[in-house]
């Protein structure tokens, strides 16, 4: 069974950081993402990493302020989120997809975690 569990979210104040974890079992993923939804919004693309090699892909209003990286060996997927913004409030998603793309539209991811909560207080 595959799993996808996601850990790391909280409260933190404008200008914080906070390191999100995805722990996957039951396979590994070429591609894994991030995804975030906000209240009232849409679920929208923060970033994904593929491959051996890790390319990577964000999303422009996290340029320059998250990382993704991967712990191979772990399974586990990371997002290092600095100098957060109070408009990164969200539930956060980590995301697996069975093919070698790497994209930002989440239908084409196949599985998904439960979502941890990110709040960033102005």
């Amino acid at each position: 069974q595959v799993q996808l569990v996601e850990s790391g979210g909280g409260l933190v104040q404008a200008g914080g950081s906070l390191r999100l974890s995805c722990a996957a079992s039951g396979r590994t993923f070429s591609t894994m993402g991030w995804f975030r939804q906000a209240p009232g919004r849409d679920r929208e693309f923060v970033a994904a990493i593929r491959g051996s090699v890790s390319s990577t892909l964000y999303a422009e209003s996290v340029k320059g302020r998250f990382t993704i990286s991967r712990d191979n060996a772990k399974n586990t997927l990371y997002l290092q989120m600095n100098s957060l913004k109070p408009e990164d409030t969200a539930v956060y998603y980590c995301a697996g997809e069975l093919s070698s793309r790497m994209t930002m539209i989440d239908r084409t991811y196949n599985f998904w975690g439960q979502g941890t909560q990110v709040t960033v207080s102005s």
